[in-house]
This record gives C-alpha cells, sequence and structure tokens, in this order.
C-alpha cells in the first residue's frame, strides 16, 4: 500500500509539475510576444522616420535635377533659337544679293541688247559703204585698165614676175656670200679644233694576236700537259676552245684561237695547272670553269673602272659587261678598249670646243663600237649591231644614232654623230695606231680602184678612208644620172664577190656637168 501510495504521490507530483511547468511556459511566451510587439512597433516608428527621412532627400534631389534639366533645355532652345535668327539673317542677306544680281543682270541685258542693235546699225552701214568702196574699186580698175591697155589679173602676174625674179637674185646672192663666208671659215675652225682636240689626248698603243705563246721552264712539262694518249690537251681543247700547238719550240706552247678571252683562259688555266702540278681532265674541268669565272669577273671590273674614269653614269650592266669585254678585242690590230677610250677622250674635248654636251659625246664615243665584241656570229655591220644593243639597254637616241651612224649606214641626226665619225677616224689613222702590212694594204686598196676602172665612163677613182670608200668620178657625157645610180650598185656587188675586206666599202659615184662662159 505504501508503494501504491508513493507512485501515486509520485503521479501526483509529476502532473502538478507539468501544469506548472505550462502555467510558465505559457507566461513566458507571453513576456516574449509583449517584447515582441514592443520591438516591432519600435522598428515600425524608426523606418517610419527613416522613411520620411529619404522620401524628403529624393524629393530635394529631384527638385534639383529637375532644376538642372529645365536650365539644360533652356540653353537648348537657346541655342537654336540663335541658329534659326542667324540663318533667317543669311537667308535675308542672300534674298537681298540675289536681288542685286537679278537688277545688274537685267541691267547688263538691256545695255547688251543696245549694243546688239548699235552693231546692227553699223554692220549696216558697213555694208553699205563697203558696197560703195568696191563699186568705186571697180570704176578705178576699170579706168586703169583703160589707160593701161592691161587687165589687172595681167598685171598683177608681171608684177608677181619681177619680184621674184628679184628676190631669186638678192637670194642667190646671200647665198653666195654666205658660202664664200663659210669655206673662208669652215675649214681652219675645223682643222683648228682637230688639232687642239689631238694634241690634248695622249694615249698608249696594243697590238693584239690571233696566238699567245705560254712560256715553260723546261720540255718535261709539255708531256705532262698532252698526258697519256693525249687526254690532258684534248680535255684542255674541250674545256677552253682554243687550239693548243704542243711542236719543236723550246720552252713555248701556242695557244691558236680568234676569240682572246678563251686564249687568255686558256693561258691562265695552263699557268695554275703547271704551278699546282696534278694535271688531269678533271682538275682541267675544275681550273677552267674557275679561270673563266675568274675572267669574267675581271671583264666586269675592267667596265667598271672604264666608266668610272671617263666620268659616264647609268650605264646599264650589261653595256659594262660589254665594255669590259673590249679589252680582248681588237680591230687591225688596235686593242678596242684603247681604241674607244681614245675616241671618248677626243669625244668630250670636241663637244666642248663646239659647246655639245660632254658626257653624251664621251658616252657615244665609249660605245660606238660594242657591235664588233658580240657573243655570237651576226651578219649585221659592227654600227647596226651596236645601235640596237645601245636601243636595247635604253641608251638616249642620240647616243644610238652616233653609235649606228658613224660608218654611214644610217642618216645622221645629231650634232655628236658626225662628232664620233671623225674622232674614229682619227684614233684609226694615227699613225702606229693600227698594224697592218704596207703591202698588202696599198694592193688592197689599187684593187678597189682597179674594179672602178673596169666599168664604162669611170674617168678617176679613189680608194679613201683607209678602204672603206670609194670615190669614182664618170663622164657626164657618157654616163647619165641614172646610170650613175646602177654603176654604183654594179660596183659594189662586183667588190662583194671578187674581194675579202673586214667592215663595210661605200661606194660614192660623183656625175658632174661644169658650164663655164667668160664675162669681157
Amino acid at each position: 500500500m505504501e508503494i501504491v501510495s508513493i507512485i501515486i504521490g509520485i503521479i501526483v507530483g509529476l502532473g502538478l509539475g507539468f501544469g506548472i511547468a505550462k502555467f510558465l511556459e505559457k507566461s513566458n511566451v507571453s513576456n516574449l510576444i509583449k517584447n515582441a510587439k514592443k520591438e516591432a512597433s519600435s522598428i515600425l516608428k524608426d523606418a517610419k522616420t527613416e522613411a520620411e527621412a529619404i522620401k524628403k532627400d529624393k524629393i530635394l534631389q529631384a527638385k534639383e535635377k529637375f532644376l538642372e534639366l529645365k536650365t539644360e533645355h533652356e540653353q537648348v532652345i537657346l541655342s537654336r533659337d540663335k541658329k534659326i535668327a542667324e540663318a533667317e539673317k543669311r537667308t535675308r542677306d542672300k534674298e537681298s544679293q540675289v536681288s542685286s544680281e537679278l537688277a545688274k543682270a537685267k541691267k547688263a541685258a538691256d545695255d547688251a541688247e543696245a549694243k546688239i542693235t548699235d552693231y546692227n546699225n553699223r554692220l549696216e552701214l558697213l555694208d553699205k559703204k563697203q558696197q560703195e568702196i568696191d563699186r568705186l574699186h571697180r570704176s578705178q580698175v576699170e579706168q586703169l585698165e583703160v589707160i593701161s591697155g592691161l587687165s589687172a589679173d595681167e598685171a598683177k602676174e608681171q608684177l608677181v614676175e619681177s619680184l621674184k625674179a628679184e628676190a631669186k637674185t638678192n637670194a642667190m646672192s646671200f647665198i653666195q656670200n654666205a658660202m664664200e663666208e663659210a669655206k673662208m671659215t669652215a675649214q681652219q675652225e675645223a682643222k683648228k679644233i682637230i688639232i687642239n682636240t689631238i694634241q690634248r689626248v695622249g694615249t698608249e698603243e696594243a697590238v693584239e694576236n690571233c696566238v699567245s705563246v705560254f712560256n715553260i721552264e723546261s720540255d718535261d712539262v709539255k708531256g705532262r700537259i698532252i698526258g697519256r694518249e693525249g687526254r690532258n690537251i684534248r680535255a684542255l681543247e674541250a674545256a677552253t676552245g682554243v687550239e693548243i700547238i704542243v711542236d719543236d719550240t723550246p720552252e713555248a706552247i701556242i695557244l691558236s684561237c680568234f676569240d682572246p678571252v678563251r686564249r687568255e683562259i686558256a693561258r691562265l688555266a695552263l699557268h695554275k695547272l703547271v704551278t699546282d702540278g696534278r694535271i688531269h681532265p678533271a682538275r682541267i674541268e675544275e681550273v677552267v670553269g674557275k679561270t673563266a669565272k675568274q675572267i669574267e669577273e675581271e671583264i666586269i671590273e675592267v667596265g667598271k673602272r672604264t666608266v668610272i674614269d671617263l666620268g659616264i653614269h647609268g650605264l646599264h650592266p650589261e653595256l659594262i659587261k660589254i665594255v669590259g669585254r673590249m679589252k680582248y678585242r681588237s680591230s687591225y690590230g688596235q686593242n678596242l678598249l684603247q681604241h674607244s677610250r681614245e675616241v671618248a677622250n677626243l669625244c668630250g674635248i670636241m663637244a666642248a670646243e663646239l659647246g655639245l654636251n660632254v658626257k653624251l659625246a664621251k658616252r657615244a664615243g665609249l660605245l660606238h663600237d660594242i657591235g664588233k665584241v658580240p657573243d655570237t656570229e651576226s651578219e649585221l655591220p659592227h654600227a647596226i649591231l651596236g645601235m640596237q644593243w645601245a636601243e636595247k639597254y635604253g641608251e638616249k637616241e642620240e647616243v644610238c644614232n652616233a653609235i649606228g651612224a658613224h660608218h654611214d649606214e644610217i642618216e645622221m641626226k645629231s650634232l655628236i654623230s658626225p662628232i664620233i665619225q671623225v674622232c674614229d677616224a682619227i684614233s684609226g689613222a694615227r699613225p702606229g695606231a693600227r698594224r697592218q702590212v704596207l703591202d698588202s694594204y696599198i694592193q688592197r686598196l689599187k684593187d678597189l680602184e682597179d674594179i672602178a676602172f673596169g666599168f664604162n665612163g669611170v674617168k678617176n677613182a679613189y680608194a679613201i678612208q683607209a678602204g672603206r670608200e670609194l670615190r669614182v668620178i664618170v663622164e657626164s657625157e657618157k654616163v647619165s644620172d641614172d646610170m650613175a645610180s646602177n654603176l654604183s650598185f654594179e660596183i659594189s656587188q662586183k667588190i662583194q664577190t671578187e674581194m675579202t675586206y673586214p667592215g663595210q666599202v661605200k661606194i660614192t659615184v660623183i656625175r658632174e656637168t661644169r658650164a663655164v662662159n667668160i664675162a669681157k
């Protein structure tokens, strides 16, 4: 029973405790709710206060922005009003200007109309006066015809004939006086210029042959150059294009070739091979190739040095190379480069004496014989070939014409052309400049003259210009003008078929009729 009482007591105690706890919890919850309400009301109050402050601030900002926008809008409106006012002012000015110009145009039109009316009246008056003048002129001409017994056309023809005869007489007299004066001074001045030019040029002479001699220390080297069964010498001849003559000449080997460049390559290659001691076909090909390249570089260097020495600028690289190749060419035994340099200097001095372009004259003088060094065979005369090369590489027309005309193949079109021809003749005719056997030279001139004398009607024949020109004088009674032209052609054809000569031969047939009377 005690246990039951205890249990009941515990249960009652628990119930009371639970009730008390619920009561206390409810009391705490109500306190919390009160506190929360108080706090919420406080927060709402603060929020309302802050909202009022923000509202007032935003209202102030909105008012300031409104005032700022209003000010900007007013400025824009003022600016637009100002521009509109200026545009209206310009429009009024234009209107007033247009009105003024219209008034001026109207006035000018009225003046022009008045002038046109005045001109028309004057033209009518002039027509009337012209008609009156024509009538009076016809009347006077009729009276003159009656008095003179000649018509107006006949009188005009007589007057013209008399004036023509008088003018012809005066012209002939003037021409005669001018020719006599020119003859008195021209020859003397020309000689003076040529002599001064020649005296101011000093040149060296050089003679080139078609063979070169390669000297060796002993004849034992000849066997090494020939090689086993001649393979070395065959390889040398094939690589250089030069004929190598190994004979009984002591301590010498002959190199024969018409091309001096090939001969020089062969000579230098042989020197290198003999010095090195290794002579066999492979080595020969290698040395000849290097030597050919060395000669090519030397040719370019010689060309550059030549144009620099002469003061010539802007020459095409190919022309510079051609000028360098002149060193290994000769004409009648005269070294072509030395001849061209000499002609260039002579042309420069002569052009300076005559007041012409010195640089252009030197340029033409240096290039006048470039047609003599072609890389390939050509049937064209060297002057024409040189002119074509000069045109191809952009030389001026005066230079090209001087090159092509220095042997009269084409017509001379500038004052430089005859200077080139004269200086070329001076350089070639200088004693010792060209090596030529005297007997063969005289025989060639004689053969040219004999061919001319073989035709009917030939009175005299002269070979001049070192055999480059043949002057034929015919009898005017036996040879007419047409026959003279045919005779020149026939002589040229016979010279071509019967003679061997360098360059070209110009045939000039001269037919002259003289009428001489003596006034006593």
